[in-house]
C-alpha cells in the first residue's frame, strides 16, 4: 500500500520549483524588485536565487536594470500564447455550436500577410468537410471562403493576391479567368455572402459570410453536398443571424 501510495507522487524538480517561486515574486512588483528582496519573497537562499535569477535573465524571462529585475518579454510570448489557445477554443466552440445547431460542415478563415489561412474546420461524418484536394490558399479563386476573403481586400491587395495566385479552373464548373472573377467578386455587395457551386469540389455547395476582425479580413463558412443545395440559402441565413448576435461580442473583439 505505500509503495502504491508514493508511486502516487509526482516527481518534482526542486530547481524549476525554485525559479516558478522566483518568477511569481518579480511578476508582483510592477516596478521590479531587487535580487534580495525576490530572495526573501521566494523563501530562498541568497546563492541559490543569485543563480537562478542569472539564468532567468539569460534566458529571457526575466530583465535587470539596475540591479532591479523586471519579467521579460519571453513571459509575454508565454502569456500570448496561452490567450491564442484560449482564443482559438471559443472559435472551435462557436464553429461546433453552429454545426449541430445548423447540421452543416462550418469554417473560419482569414485572410493574413498576403495569404487565405484556414483557422478551423468543424465537421461530423454526417456533414463532412470538404477535402482539401487542391491548395486552398492558391485556388481562392474557386471556392467561397477564398472569393469571400478577395472580396475584402481592396484593389491593390486583391490583384496582388492573383498576380501571386493566378486564376485557373480547378473543375469544369470553376470560374475560368480573372475578369470573370472580379466582375463576380463586384456584383457581389459588402457585407454579402459569396455562393459557390462545385467550383472547387465536385459534388459540394458553399456559402461564406465575410467579418472583419479589426483590419483583418476573414469569413464563416459552410458548405453541403450538391444534393442538398436547396438547404445552402436558409442555412447561410441561419448563419448569418447567428454571427451577427456575436459581433459585438469578445469572440469577434479580439483578433487572432
Amino acid at each position: 500500500m505505500a509503495g502504491a501510495a508514493n508511486s502516487a507522487v509526482p516527481t518534482l524538480i526542486g530547481s524549476v520549483q525554485r525559479a516558478l517561486r522566483l518568477l511569481e515574486a518579480a511578476g508582483a512588483h510592477r516596478d521590479g524588485a531587487p535580487a534580495k528582496q525576490l530572495a526573501r519573497e521566494a523563501g530562498l537562499p541568497l546563492p541559490t536565487a543569485y543563480h537562478l535569477l542569472r539564468t532567468l535573465t539569460y534566458e529571457d524571462y526575466l530583465r535587470r536594470d539596475n540591479g532591479v529585475f523586471t519579467l521579460g518579454s519571453a513571459v509575454d510570448r508565454l502569456a500570448q500564447g496561452a490567450a491564442a489557445q484560449n482564443r482559438r477554443g471559443t472559435i472551435e466552440e462557436s464553429l461546433s455550436h453552429w454545426r449541430d445547431a445548423i447540421g452543416v460542415a462550418v469554417y473560419f478563415a482569414v485572410y493574413r500577410e498576403g495569404e487565405i489561412e484556414l483557422v478551423s474546420i468543424s465537421d461530423t461524418p454526417y456533414a463532412p468537410a470538404v477535402a482539401e484536394w487542391a491548395d486552398f490558399r492558391e485556388t481562392g479563386h474557386a471556392h467561397a471562403i477564398g472569393q469571400c476573403l478577395l472580396g475584402q481586400l481592396d484593389e491593390a491587395a486583391r490583384l496582388d493576391h492573383l498576380d501571386r495566385h493566378p486564376v485557373q479552373p480547378v473543375t469544369p464548373h470553376s470560374v475560368r479567368d480573372r475578369p470573370a472573377l472580379l466582375r463576380r467578386i463586384a456584383r457581389t455587395g459588402p457585407g454579402q455572402p459569396c455562393f459557390e457551386r462545385q467550383e472547387y469540389a465536385l459534388g459540394t455547395v458553399c456559402a461564406a459570410i465575410p467579418i472583419t476582425l479589426g483590419d483583418l479580413p476573414a469569413t464563416v463558412a459552410i458548405s453541403l453536398p450538391v444534393h442538398q443545395e436547396a438547404r445552402l440559402h436558409p442555412a447561410v441565413e441561419q448563419l448569418r443571424a447567428g454571427v451577427s448576435g456575436l459581433m459585438g461580442s469578445r469572440w469577434f473583439s479580439i483578433s487572432i
